[in-house]
Formats: structure tokens, sequence, C-alpha cells
């Protein structure tokens, strides 16, 4: 048996309940995963609110950490006793144990803790796939990051700083800004008081980024198209704030402007996508460039709380449950 998040029905944090759920034996291709860590996300929330579908009742969450109990007929990329994290799959990271696709489990390295792995499961693998595929950055470029002290933006930080990118980094306090500054982040700017677009243009003397990562959305929709160059590219990786509407022409009025909207299924598969993605995250934390420690513990029975943190705006860095 395990004890599972599970909801029945969309809405606030108060639809999340802890139950009972039988686990089982491994059929064939899949694992039995015991978690140490579970990674809360933002993406949960929109699980969670209705905001991307979902069959109801379900678990949710959907990266984890743990160590292998048992396999199903026919798994070789993983064995009983294997420190593993995941990323992809069905939802229903939120249990202390549950059945997984084989194909899916990262081995961990012994350099790698359980609680930094369940910090850059989802997160450090989304920095990789932003930095190194979706816009390839070679070192040199200058780059404006939006939610700059948030768990992804934390990983951003110190992955900029170790490629020899010039980040500038969007906050909403200025204590959020110097933690994105202790970390890498080599500009910061408050939004609650500073306007983006001047301060961008400002900082590179008129000219403007060759690209945004925006995982806001909505409300800074304008200020990304706005502070980039001729030609340059708004990764649109996220809607916090709301869904992002964008006017064509407006894209070629500002500059022949590109966006994308990626996903990390279509850069993590197939299996050897992923494994060579983790082996580069894992490689910089391995040198020292990059450090990750949970910022907030929760117990799994407090994941309501924890989504109530996170969607207050006051969390930094990464937030997990420990069953």
């Amino acid at each position: 048996m395990a004890q599972t998040i599970r909801l029945h029905e969309t809405g606030g944090a108060e639809v999340l309940k802890l139950e009972t759920t039988e686990v089982g034996t491994p059929g064939p291709g899949q694992a039995r995963v015991r978690h140490s860590y579970v990674a809360v996300n933002f993406i949960d929330i929109y699980f969670r609110t209705g905001r991307y579908p979902m069959p109801l009742p379900n678990g949710l969450g959907s990266d984890a950490v743990g160590i292998v109990e048992a396999v199903g007929e026919g798994v070789s990329c993983v064995r009983p006793g294997d420190r593993v994290g995941y990323l992809l799959g069905p939802q229903g990271a939120y249990a202390d144990v549950r059945l997984m696709p084989a194909e899916v489990l990262i081995p961990l390295p012994p350099e790698v803790s359980d609680s930094t792995a369940a910090t850059l499961m989802m997160k450090g693998m989304t920095a990789q796939y932003l930095f190194r595929q979706v816009f390839p950055l070679q070192g040199g470029e200058t780059i404006l990051y939006h939610a700059a002290a948030g768990g992804v933006g934390l990983i951003a930080c110190q992955w900029a700083r170790a490629l020899g990118v010039t980040m500038i980094g969007t906050v909403s306090t200025d204590e959020k800004a110097a933690i994105a500054k202790a970390h890498g982040c080599s500009h910061t700017i408050v939004t609650s008081r500073e306007n983006i677009a001047e301060r961008v243009r400002e900082i590179t003397g008129g000219k403007g980024v060759p690209v945004v990562y925006d995982s806001v959305g909505k409300d800074t929709l304008a200020a990304s198209l706005d502070c980039l160059q001729p030609r340059g590219v708004l990764v649109s990786n996220g809607t916090s704030s709301g869904p992002v509407v964008i006017d064509t022409m407006q894209l070629a009025m500002k500059g022949s402007l590109w966006v994308t909207r990626p996903a990390m299924l279509h850069y993590a598969t197939p299996r050897a996508n992923m494994l060579a993605m983790a082996d580069e995250l894992f490689g910089l934390v391995k040198a020292g460039h990059i450090r990750s420690e949970p910022s907030r513990v929760y117990p799994l029975k407090d994941a309501a709380e924890a989504h109530r943190s996170l969607e207050s705006r006051a969390t930094t860095g990464a937030t997990v449950l420990v069953p």
C-alpha cells in the first residue's frame, strides 16, 4: 500500500487529499520506486487548477527521486537497489511509493545526493534544454531571464555563470535580487519598482538581448518583446501569470521576432536524449558549478500548504515533499 496525494476535482489547494492506494508488483517494463524526495513544481498547480486538463480522480506530481525496489519482466535499464530520479511519465509523484515505466528512470551518480537530485530532475533539466537546446548558448551572450530567484531560475543563474553568459534576471523584491546575484545573476531588475525594457536597454547599451526566457507569461509578454533585438527569440516556457496571446503583426513590427513554446517531452525523448541531458547537468554539479538544495521541505501530507506557499510567490529556490 502507498500513501498518495490525490485530487477528485480541480480547484484550490484544499482539493489535495492524502489517501491510501494499492501499488502492487511491477508489470512488464515497470519498476517500483520508493521515494525519498518529491519535487513540487509550478506546473503541478496548473494541473490542480485545471489549466492543464487531466482525467480525474488522479495523482499529482511529475518528478521525484528514490530507490528501485523491484522491476518487472524485460527491464534491464535499472535494477533493484539503484538510486534513480525521473521527470517524465504519468502524474502521481506525490506518493511514498509507486510504479513507473522503467524507461523514464535516470540513474543518479553517487556524487549527487537525493536532496540535490530532487531539486534538479525537472528544474535542472529545464535549465538544460532552455540553455543548451531551445536557444543554445555558447558563452558571451547577454540574456534576459524572468523569475531568476525561482526553482529553475537559481539553477539558470549558475549555469549562465558557468557558460560565461551575462544574465539579466527579473525578481519581485530586493531580497530575491540578492539571492539571484549570489547564485551568479549578473544584473537584476526588481519588477515592483523598475521598468524591465528600459533597464534591459540601459544594461545592453540600447541593443537589447537576443533571447528572453519568460516563464511568467501574460504580465511580462509586452516587456519581453520590447527587450529583444531584431530577429530575437522569445522562449515562452511558462504562464504563471496567465496565458500568452500574441499578435503576429507585433512580431514583425518589433523586429521580425521569433516565439517558441517548448515542452520537455519533445527535448527529453527518446531515452538517449534524456540521459545525455542528465549527464551534462550532473557533470556541472560534480564540477561544483551548480549547487542546489531544497529551500523549503514539507511532509507529504502537507502538500496543500506547499502549494499555497508556491502560489503566494513567497518562495525562492526549490520546494520538496518528504514521504
